[in-house]
């Protein structure tokens, strides 16, 4: 697990807590968190992890698509 660590300038509080957020979302804290709160059954980590897969492979055409 990496550190994530966001400096203060000039007292601007809410604006290190909105790139804190994007920090922590882009890293998928949230998510690994929701996850770890309950059970997940192995079928359903099966064909969640296979979404996730697919989701990633149509993301990754869509950029081959345009870099052509």
């Amino acid at each position: 697990m990496k550190e994530i660590q966001v400096k203060v300038f000039d007292n601007d509080l809410e604006k290190a807590m909105r790139i804190l957020k994007k920090k922590v979302q882009n890293d998928g804290l949230f998510k690994r968190l929701k996850l770890k709160k309950a059970y997940e059954k192995p079928s359903e980590y099966r064909r969640r992890k296979q979404r996730e897969a697919l989701r990633r492979q149509r993301i990754a055409a869509s950029r081959n698509r345009y870099r052509r």
